[in-house]
């Protein structure tokens, strides 16, 4: 593994002096502020992010525009949170760009890669960046941009001890990042009067789904209309993903409740799921388990490499007041391959209940081969 990619892992996601932007603003100034040199669409919000952000990259670039793209976590490579013309960037080379001033300033993992992302950008000459925020909005590394857009894809209730028990709290540090004459895209009407109380200029009402809210910031920051068919073959890992057939087997990162409700309806039909999860501590994990039993009797508890993962015999514990059967297994390679053979040919497997869950399982793949 090449060093920088190293020396991030190796970093912790989590400041230990809690959450803000003065450290992150201060690595940008030893780096030239790279921010201040384009335009940005800030996508916030609970779920949809990712998918929101990969969406507006391909309509940008249908419409003729070098586009940055910014995402996170990722499920196969690291590579995958920096994009630059519709293609990875070289993850490495972005690293390395600004390793030296963030190892001076000890900063974090998230914003060595939001430093390394906006770097990249602006070497690049990028027309726009889109920027996916991590947790929240206010006190996120991403909250340093030259914002034309902000996106809220949802707010549900998650990250509660960052960010608050309500929803109507959550979603007024998600908007926290709105800067005045902005352009507010909602999916949730709700949210209009703290859209205009941060400073938004415009504030948009869309349909609910990741393709509306992709459509009417790309036409926001445009000032025109777009094809929405540009992002028909726009597919993420981890997303409602098919890995196999017989039996069938789906990966999908749904990672709170919120996410399940997405997910359960658009699930192929199955005579019964046999579902391996890992889910972290502050996701309501047990709530999760309840809506999950639904899709069948069988359980395979496992654990992530998060150090907020709940572990493997508490998951099992929590999940036999739901489940039939449940099995436990602390390693996630194992444990897909337990369930893969509990449901036989004919039937149907589900990975799902942390991102990071498939991000351990596309690694042990990759060491596999």
């Amino acid at each position: 593994m090449p060093s920088s990619t190293r020396w991030v892992e190796s970093l912790s996601p989590w400041p230990e002096d809690g959450f803000g932007t003065e450290r992150m603003r201060a690595l940008l100034r030893e780096l030239g502020d790279p921010q201040e040199r384009f335009p940005a669409i800030h996508v916030v919000g609970t779920n949809g992010k990712s998918t929101t952000t990969r969406l507006t990259e391909a309509l940008l670039l249908d419409a003729g525009l070098s586009v940055g793209s910014y995402l996170s976590p990722h499920v196969g490579s690291w590579g995958e949170r920096i994009r630059i013309g519709g293609r990875e960037a070289d993850f490495e080379a972005a690293v390395s760009a600004v390793r030296p001033a963030a190892e001076a300033l000890g900063t974090t993992q998230f914003e060595v890669l939001t430093a390394a992302a906006l770097t990249a950008f602006a070497a690049a000459g990028v027309d726009v960046g889109v920027v996916e925020a991590g947790l929240g909005g206010r006190h996120d590394a991403t909250n340093v941009l030259r914002t034309r857009v902000v996106v809220l894809t949802s707010v549900a209730l998650d990250h509660m001890e960052v960010l608050g028990d309500t929803r109507e709290a959550i979603a007024a540090e998600k908007l926290a990042v709105v800067q005045p004459g902005c352009t507010v895209v909602l999916a949730e009407e709700e949210w209009h009067g703290v859209a205009e109380e941060n400073g938004a200029a415009e504030v948009v009402v869309t349909a609910r789904s990741n393709l509306a809210l992709a459509v009417t910031a790309a036409e926001s920051f445009l000032g025109r209309s777009v094809d929405p068919h540009a992002a028909d073959r726009v597919e993420l890992p981890g997303r409602l993903e098919r890995r196999g057939e017989s039996p069938l087997e789906i990966w999908d990162g749904a990672h709170n409740l919120a996410g399940l409700g997405w997910l359960l309806p658009r699930l192929p039909a199955a005579a019964g799921w046999t579902v391996v999860c890992s889910i972290l501590r502050d996701k309501r994990p047990g709530m999760m388990l309840e809506a999950l039993s639904v899709l069948g009797p069988r359980l395979v508890a496992t654990e992530s490499t998060s150090g907020r993962a709940v572990p493997t015999a508490e998951l099992a514990a929590l999940g036999s007041a739901h489940f039939d059967e449940v099995a436990a297994e602390p390693d996630p390679a194992t444990a897909r391959a337990r369930a893969l053979e509990l449901a036989g040919p004919g039937g149907a497997v589900l990975v799902t209940g942390s991102l990071y869950l498939l991000a351990d399982l596309s690694a042990a793949n990759r060491d596999h081969l």
